[in-house]
């Protein structure tokens, strides 16, 4: 049996590829950039044949780093964004760009079919609301916009799904993939009544698997032009975010993670199945395990906004700045994306509040550093609202750089925040579950032996005092502004 494992994330900007042995832990990584289609309001699409060609080069890459042979390794498992949309032939050939699971041209469709399912509980039936990400919608809207796509149409699959498809599995979907399309019951049997209100064949719905699932293995094609050997075990990998907190050893209850990327989430494990219509539910890779979560339409991508807006200054200088401005004398509302959980609003818009001409753009940015931490904190609230506490914080990504972020986030939480150092995300969860796949590694606590936590970030009581006043005016802030925003989206439709 091999120690070595591939495991690769298809991500919304670019695709990461993790080599792992299973005593050494991470020894390659490769990424390629992935570029994002948005040809009209709305409208959020990716290439496959993009998403191909960065596998194959990426697999090449941490092939050719390591110095080892295609037999050495075992297994591999991929990860992706949910439920980005898919629509293949017969072949398994796609018949168009991917639709991303934050594309919005639906939106109509949502709401008729919302009308059509009025009488039924979506969130008890399908453990998540009928949202703009909703599969169902999208393909309503590809049967009226392009009903030859529609037509020839086999199976509806996710991105990381179809990844193992073309490298020579057949069509499946993962189960949280199956979970967030809104197109299967919480326990797992097709939603009929949303297939039925949506017009939608039940047999376009792919198989599903869960996470550690074996359901092919790498064609003679494929090993062709990645370098595999053919006949290597292709094992079902999972949602990326999923199996980025997995990788960050959220695998405990009360363990959570706050992922600060382009956008932000939050995922808390738990041991029951929780539902609630102001979360998502994935299911946990740890059979019995669930992952209740959160996500906001920004994070990271309203601080890359902000830093345009100043002239592209270096975000470790607007830190300085920051670091020396009194916590929450200006509140902002990020809602520049509209907003997905807690509030579930596409129509919500950003504000400034409280601004007067002493102000710097310092002030402006530790705004919207703490806007992103309230965000957090009303997730944490919903959590405690159904009974789910967090007993250990871990946080991630790109955000999580920023020691005052960091310092932020845990004085507006009042939680202790334990940096994952390097954290490799998503393709470390998939490697990881490619090696339990065929037995590699047999204990899915395996997982937090191939990261290391950096000391925790601790509230300073002073600073957290006052944030628990300011969150409470950034609540009101946001009720009081929510009519206005909607006759603000009203008119710039």
């Amino acid at each position: 049996m091999s120690d070595y494992t591939i495991g690769v994330d298809i991500g919304t900007t670019g695709t990461k590829t993790v080599l792992l042995h299973t005593d050494q832990g991470i020894v390659a990584t490769a990424s390629r950039e992935t570029a994002l289609h948005s040809t009209g309001p709305g409208i959020a699409e990716a290439d496959t044949a993009q998403w191909h060609r960065n596998v194959v080069e990426s697999i090449r890459e941490v092939l050719a780093s390591a110095e080892i042979p295609a037999d050495a390794v075992g297994a591999v498992a991929t990860s992706g964004m949910v439920p980005a949309v898919v629509p293949v032939d017969r072949a398994g050939k796609p018949l168009r760009r991917a639709i991303l699971q934050n594309d919005a041209r639906a939106h109509r469709q949502v709401a008729a079919l919302a009308t059509e399912l009025s009488g039924v509980d979506l969130v008890t039936l399908t453990g998540s609301a009928l949202t703009q990400q909703s599969v169902a919608p999208t393909t309503m809207w590809l049967r009226e916009h392009e009903p030859d796509v529609y037509a020839r149409t086999a199976h509806w699959v996710g991105s990381y799904d179809w990844v193992l498809t073309v490298l020579g599995a057949p069509c499946h979907v993962e189960q949280n993939w199956a979970l967030e399309s809104g197109l299967f019951t919480i326990d797992g049997p097709v939603a009929g009544a949303v297939l039925s209100a949506a017009g939608l064949d039940p047999g376009t719905l792919a198989p599903v698997h869960r996470p550690g699932t074996r359901v092919g293995e790498v064609s003679p094609q494929a090993a062709e032009r990645t370098g595999l050997r053919a006949g290597t075990p292709l094992i079902v990998g999972g949602a990326d975010h999923v199996l980025s907190a997995y990788a960050a050893g959220v695998n405990r209850p009360g363990d959570a993670l706050v992922k600060l990327g382009g956008a932000g989430d939050i995922l808390v494990a738990s041991d029951s199945q929780v539902v609630d219509e102001r979360l998502y539910l994935d299911a946990h890779p740890v059979p019995g395990h669930w992952l209740p979560n959160g996500c906001m339409a920004t994070s990271g991508s309203l601080i890359r906004w902000f830093q345009a807006l100043v002239g592209g200054a270096e975000l470790t200088t607007l830190d300085d700045e920051a670091a020396r401005r009194a916590p929450a004398e200006i509140l902002c509302l990020p809602y520049f994306l509209g907003e997905k959980s807690p509030l579930h609003d596409p129509d919500l818009r950003g504000t400034f509040a409280g601004l007067h001409l002493g102000h710097t753009r310092a002030d402006m940015y530790r705004s919207v550093l703490e806007a992103i931490a309230f965000g957090f904190r009303h997730h944490v609230d919903v959590f405690t609202d159904i009974g789910i506490p967090l007993s250990r914080v871990m946080i991630t990504n790109g955000g999580s750089k920023s020691t005052l972020w960091k310092q932020i986030h845990a004085d507006v939480l009042g939680l202790e925040m334990l940096p994952v150092r390097g954290h490799p995300g998503a393709s470390l969860g998939a490697a990881v579950i490619a090696a339990i796949g065929i037995g590699a590694l047999d204990d899915w606590s395996d997982a937090a032996r191939f990261i290391t936590l950096d000391p925790p970030y601790v509230p300073d009581p002073a600073r957290a005092a006052a944030y628990d006043t300011a969150y409470a005016t950034w609540r009101e802030l946001g009720a009081a502004m929510a009519p206005i925003s909607h006759r603000l989206a009203r008119t710039s439709r």
